[in-house]
């Protein structure tokens, strides 16, 4: 067996290639992950920035509303049901945009249920007032419980991956709370209606604080992407 052995020259020269190629890996490897993290936080800014935006239309709303109601629905049946109705149907507007803006971050199948669910609601709500106000209620609290109980599951599973949710699941416990009291009292329609007041008032001012955490999310998620 005949063996070769290199001279000190071409061992140098193959050690240095050795060398370059190793550095030139990690270098292009830390440079991918780079790459990947401000991706990642783009996105991560993009999402936080469009659904504080959601909430911050959502708490208009819900303000306008409860300006009606306590305008209007204690003195008027006919705005009282009309409130009633716009309710879930602006929650399916909501809900849309929500998914919207969530579609390519994973499943939104919690969403689409809770949209499914305020379409029905809409529509029994509005069956339900031509038996009178007191049903119309029943029907509304059996909806603000389960999209209560929705709410409160995004907002568990996106705190790990936005934060700023904790407004959210505090919103969709109170909402359960306020869907029993709804049915509860659903047979004194004078104070049904000032709890739909209160439930919508809470509700704004949970979404408020969960746009305002989610404005913050967007500004170090911009700070991690520079």
């Amino acid at each position: 067996m005949v063996v070769f052995h290199l001279g000190e020259k071409p061992q140098r020269l193959l050690c240095s290639t050795l060398c370059y190629q190793t550095k030139s890996n990690i270098k292009n490897n830390t440079m991918k992950t780079a790459q990947s993290f401000n991706n990642d936080a783009a996105a991560k800014a993009t999402t936080a920035k469009s659904l504080s935006k959601l909430y911050f239309t959502r708490v208009g709303f819900s303000v306008v509303w409860v300006t009606l109601v306590a305008l209007y629905a204690a003195k008027s049946p006919q705005v009282a049901a009309i409130l009633l109705i716009i309710y879930p149907a602006w929650d399916v507007v909501g809900t849309f945009g929500d998914i919207r803006i969530n579609k390519a971050n994973g499943p939104v199948t919690p969403q689409y249920a809770n949209a499914i669910i305020s379409i029905i609601t809409t529509f029994a709500v509005g069956v339900a007032l031509n038996s009178g106000v007191p049903n119309a209620l029943i029907v509304f609290g059996v909806w603000a419980g389960l999209t209560g109980i929705i709410q409160l599951v995004l907002g568990l599973q996106r705190r790990r991956e936005l934060g700023g949710q904790w407004p959210m699941i505090l919103s969709g416990g109170q909402s359960v709370l306020a869907g029993i009291s709804f049915i509860a009292f659903a047979h004194k329609p004078t104070m049904g209606i000032a709890n739909l007041a209160g439930y919508s008032a809470f509700g704004a001012f949970y979404y408020l604080l969960a746009a305002i955490r989610l404005s913050k999310t967007t500004s170090v998620a911009n700070t991690q992407a520079i």
